[in-house]
Formats: structure tokens, sequence, C-alpha cells
């Protein structure tokens, strides 16, 4: 089951109260405070997992709650702190104040590490408000309470490139052809439910990682159809490959419906690079039908057929020549941008 956002109940531990104690030792008179302080709260901590491919284990524990830190005792000794607990996510997880919507962590590096609920600081003890003026104070403080928030998860899977595309224009059957992927495959519309990833080999040391995501219709962008539920996952990849059936009888219409609902939906989507493929060539064996649903376009579109392997070659070829440059693009401006902050 393929669980992508999650709403749970956090909470940090307490800290733990300040001590009132003063010194009883023999043959030490007039003992002075002793109290210790109180430990500190533990913290929620969201942890990314490179090995989680899905927030269903977030589904079914709804609750986290940090341990509170001991109180303080005599023999000025502080208190142990509370354990904190840790939240473990995929790469890509975003992570909201379910009540503010502010974005708390964006997590995309393995073993990344983001407190999101601070633990409350313990109390002070006695000895703590010890002065020259005040050799015997019988003050404490109380821990302080830890954050408590409503946490919205929302995950957008890392991938490379993006496959949009109306249902059974053919994304599946590309994705399964040219991975190790096995997305169910059938002739009728939306059987894919949920987004596919598959690892797209170019050569011997070039790959990219490849998303199929569930067919988008008129109106996806307000939530008709499954669109609107999985848009989002294709808001991180750097290429985004528009597949239109070759049969259809105006694909210039089907390419300008997903560009709009993309646009509706985020509209720095249409400022990457894409490529625009015409998929289900074996469908369609006339040359002349061929140039004729290829011609209009602003730049010439790629024809394959996954089913016979017409055309797959080049298509990756390209298509990892496109993610390569845009990903070294990518590199320069974050050393350039972290040059900057240096100076």
């Amino acid at each position: 089951m393929f669980i992508d956002s999650v709403v749970v109940a956090a909470a940090a531990g307490t800290g733990g109260h300040g001590m009132i104690a003063f010194r009883r030792e023999k043959h030490v008179p007039k003992g002075g405070p002793s109290g210790g302080d109180g430990g500190r709260g533990g913290d929620v901590i969201v942890v990314c997992d490179p090995q989680a491919s899905t927030l269903l284990d977030l589904r079914y524990r709804r609750h986290y709650k940090a341990g509170r830190g001991d109180h303080g005792s005599g023999s000025n000794k502080a208190g142990r702190s509370g354990a904190d607990v840790e939240i473990r996510v995929p790469m890509g997880t975003l992570v909201y104040d379910d009540e503010s919507g502010d974005v708390l962590a964006d997590l995309v590096t393995a073993e990344q590490r983001v407190v999101v609920c601070r633990g409350g600081r313990g109390g002070r003890g006695n000895a703590a408000f010890t002065s020259p003026v005040m050799r015997a104070p019988r003050t404490a403080e109380d821990g302080r309470t830890g954050e408590v928030r409503r946490l919205r998860f929302e995950l957008k899977i890392m991938a490379d490139v993006g496959l949009v595309g109306r249902p059974n224009a053919g994304k599946s059957t590309l994705l399964a052809a040219v991975s190790a992927a096995r997305p169910k495959i059938a002739d009728y519309p939306f059987t894919t439910r949920e987004p596919h990833l598959g690892i797209v080999r170019a050569g011997d040391f070039a790959s990219f990682v490849l998303a199929d995501i569930p067919g988008l219709i008129e109106g996806a962008h307000a939530g008709r159809g499954l669109g609107h539920q999985f848009l989002r996952h294709i808001q991180r990849a750097r290429v985004l490959v528009f597949l239109v059936d070759i049969t259809e009888p105006d694909p210039h219409a089907v390419l300008a419906e997903l560009s709009g609902e993309l646009e509706k939906f985020d509209s720095t989507l249409l400022s990457r690079p894409r490529v625009l493929t015409l998929a289900k060539a074996d469908l369609c064996l006339d040359p002349a039908e061929r140039e004729a649903a290829s011609a209009g376009f602003s730049e010439p579109p790629l024809v394959i057929s996954a089913v016979t392997g017409e055309g797959v070659d080049a298509w990756i070829r390209h298509v990892y020549e496109i993610h390569r440059r845009e990903r070294a693009a990518q590199a320069q401006a974050e050393a350039e941008a972290e040059a900057r902050d240096q100076t």
C-alpha cells in the first residue's frame, strides 16, 4: 500500500523539576543548598530513512511522545534527560505544521535529522540560586512544557524524470520496458493508482530514475481523477516527459490539455525541460499518418513503441543527456550560491 500523506500528533517531553535540598553531612555545619536541576525533556526528531519508500508506518501510529526529564535531587544531582523519539520517513518527505501550514523540514538526504518538537528545559534547583546575599535559597523552578504539534507529512518521490500523460497513454508499459519496475498494465484507464519508480540504464555508468504517475484528465488540478493526489510527485523531477498516444485524433490538443493541468497545479513545472514523446508507434505503421501526427510541434517529437522497442534506445539516450545537463547546471548553481554565502 502506497501512503504519501499522513497527519500525526507529536509531543516533546516536559523538563524535570528543580530540587530544593540542603547538605546534611556529618561535621559540615550549616551545610549550603544542594538541590540539583531537572533533566531536559526529550525531542521529537524526524529522520530521513533511505530504506523507506512510503509513509505507511505513520498511518498505524498516529501519536509520538518523547520522554520527560527526571527531577533533580540532593547533593547537586541533576535529573536525567528524557529520551528522544524518532520518526523515520522516506527521502523526499516534507514536514508541515498542520495548524499554521509552515514547512518545518524538507528531507532529501539520507540520515538527515530535523528536530520538529523541542523538549522543555529542566527547572533549576535551589543550588543555582545561591548568591552572596542569598546563602540559603528556598526556591526552585518547575520544568518547562515541551512543544506539541500536529505534523503533516507529504511525500514527493525523488525522481529525475517524470512521465506525464493521459490514462492509457502507455506510461506503465514504457516504464516496464526500460527498467526493472513492474507496474500493473491493462487495457483500461487508471490501471496505475500509485506512483512507480524505475532505474533506467543509459550506459555502463549512466542512469536516471523515472517516475510514472497516474494518468491526468481534464480538471486533475482541481481533484478530478487521481491526478491531484499524485501531481506533487513530479515536482522534484528535473525533466518531464509528455507521453501522447500517437493514435489520438488531435495530439496537439492532448499536449495543450496536459500542459494546462500542470500550469494550474504548479506553473513552475512548465519551465522544466520537457521531452514530447509519441507512444504506441506499433499501432500506427503508415508513414503518412506518423508524419501527420508529428507535424506542427515546436520541436519534432520522439516516436517510440515500448512493445516492439522501436526508438526506445534513442529515447533513453536523449532523455539522459537532457537530465545530465540539468543536473550539471543545478550543481554549478548550488556551488556558486555556496561561494557567495562564504564571501
